[in-house]
């Protein structure tokens, strides 16, 4: 009897109750501005609400690079720098197409922008705006994503 309950437990209730972290990649888009730098926030398409560029990883790319093309594709961002290692992480819970949620983890990469494109693939989907890393704490809503901003 034991058996057959940890084999139900391990086959069946764990990954159900257990199940893995998704990995995405973000991009925090900056520029200087006076004394400090300013964040790019991006809406999201779904909801509207403020975010910072992100994606799924993508086939031969790797970290930072994904980060540029997230930035490039969300925000028509043009970058001479991007840093090779995150600047830190933060979870959140991703609804999918049915309904449910999957915890996410994010990478995220600072990018240092030169320049923002008017055409890009997304230009019609999403809002854009530069302001102060205090302001951006505010408007996002992932606890983790506002702890990093407020750090900088």
């Amino acid at each position: 009897m034991t058996k057959w309950i940890r084999s139900i437990w391990e086959e069946v209730a764990r990954p159900l109750i257990q199940r893995p972290r998704r990995v995405q990649v973000a991009a925090l888009c900056t520029r200087s501005a006076g004394p400090g730098d300013d964040v790019l926030l991006i809406t999201s398409r779904g909801t509207g609400r403020w975010i910072i560029p992100k994606g799924w990883p993508i086939d031969g790319l790797n970290g930072p690079e994904t980060a540029l093309q997230e930035a490039w594709e969300e925000a028509g961002v043009r970058a001479s720098d991007v840093q090779k290692d995150p600047v830190g992480h933060y979870s959140y819970d991703k609804r999918l197409d049915d309904g449910t949620a999957q915890q996410v983890v994010t990478s995220v990469y600072r990018i240092q922008v030169t320049d923002l494109a008017d055409d890009y693939p997304e230009a019609d989907q999403r809002k854009r705006c530069w302001v102060s890393p205090k302001v951006a704490a505010e408007r996002v809503q992932e606890p983790e994503l506002r702890d990093l901003l407020l750090q900088m």
